[in-house]
């Protein structure tokens, strides 16, 4: 499928309505640095380059719209069911974590190649919770690693061993996902020489040792609260993607992961609730590749993206004759049977949150239905219905 954006194209808004909007099929390497559910809030220092930023990693069910979970419920039942067992396991707000997080992981399925591969950073706050959820969305088979980014600098704890890692967990979207072998040097001098191995060094393994955090005052750091090397993001991305690849960071931040696309020959989109997002990849596309990366080079946007894969009817009302039949003329809300002319199209994801008119997101609802659902997707109203019918 072709993408409906152009490279180079930051959006600022909530992601999950922009993925809604993204087409099918677009995207060669997702990777994604959220929040960690790390139970703090974070903000830039300021007189930083990305001062302004900050984030709640905290969640709580009121975090919700209550339209996720009846969505989850409804169309993904394994993944309902491990929400469930995260909160009784965990807590509420594991779960509220999580909810928010499989919401958005299901669209990144859709929008992956089959080629495609999608990395998803975390630390052992909820690694073990997100493996889980990851089997679920993409497939237990479609496990290629998990990753240990190791990093020596830091706080340290005599309560416990020093935590010292991140977890990078890889899917790929079917067996045949890109994989480009990466070698470094051997740990043991002049073992190069030694006959039998390889002169380039060694296969990389899924432990990281070789690449460190951010220190505080170096000249990389652009005052971003969870800033990634971008040594790391380049390891990612040649890995894991060729030349005029498709490389995806829909939690862009400072953008590490597109500078580093750039950098490799490849095309990119990032999205971000933070509007300096897009200010911050150009000044740092500069300060990497010279003034040839001018203001006005990477695209912004705040609109919801249209899809333009799949057929969409010049008046979408034209289906409801077929809606009717498929729903055996009961309310896709209530269930109640109605005549033709008392059932209204309606759209289960609104087009303010990037629904279309393609007949698969089109339903029949009766007028009350219809009322309590409003400009507000599905989920929402069968969330309700318990309450409204009782």
């Amino acid at each position: 499928m072709e993408p409906n954006f152009i490279n180079r194209t930051i959006w600022t808004g909530d992601n999950l309505d922009i993925l809604r909007g993204i087409n099918s099929a677009t995207a060669d390497l997702i990777y994604l640095d959220p929040p960690f559910n790390s139970n703090r809030n974070y903000a830039a220092p300021v007189g930083s380059k990305a001062a302004g930023a900050a984030f709640k990693d905290t969640w709580t069910l009121s975090d919700l719209d209550v339209a996720w979970a009846g969505y989850i419920a409804d169309e993904h039942p394994a993944v309902a069911y491990l929400l469930s067992g995260a909160g009784m396991a965990h807590s509420a707000g594991m779960q509220s974590y999580l909810t928010m997080m499989a919401v958005r992981l299901l669209e990144m399925q859709r929008i992956l190649k089959p080629t495609g591969s999608i990395y998803l950073h975390c630390d052992p706050t909820a690694s073990h919770y997100l493996k889980q959820l990851m089997d679920a969305v993409f497939g237990r088979d479609q496990f290629r690693n998990e990753i240990v980014w190791c990093y020596s600098s830091g706080g340290a704890s005599k309560k416990h061993f020093s935590r010292k890692h991140d977890v990078l967990l890889l899917y790929g979207r079917t067996r045949d996902c890109v994989h480009n072998v990466i070698r470094v040097a051997y740990a043991t001098p002049g073992v190069e020489g030694r006959p039998g191995f390889h002169p380039e060094g060694k296969m990389l393994q899924d432990w990281w040792t070789d690449i460190g955090i951010i220190s505080t005052t170096g000249s990389e750091r652009a005052g971003y609260p969870t800033q990634k090397p971008l040594k790391l993001l380049e390891r990612i991305i040649t890995a894991s993607s060729n030349e005029n690849d498709v490389v995806l960071d829909p939690f862009a931040g400072c953008a590490t992961a597109c500078v580093a696309a750039e950098k490799l020959k490849r095309r990119w989109v990032g999205i971000d609730l933070f509007p300096k997002a897009a200010e911050l990849v150009n000044e740092r596309l500069r300060g990497e590749m010279g003034d040839l990366f001018h203001h006005g080079f990477v695209t912004t946007r705040t609109d919801i993206p249209q899809r333009t894969d799949i057929h969409t009817p010049k008046n979408y009302r034209q289906n409801r004759h077929v809606l009717y039949g498929e729903q055996e003329g009961r309310c896709a809300g209530c269930r109640t049977h109605f005549e033709f002319r008392h059932l209204e199209v309606d759209h289960v994801v609104p087009q303010s949150q990037g629904g279309s008119h393609h007949l698969k997101n089109l339903q029949l609802l009766c007028g009350h239905c219809n009322r309590v659902k409003g400009d507000r997707p599905m989920e929402y109203l069968l969330a309700q219905l318990p309450r409204v019918l009782a």
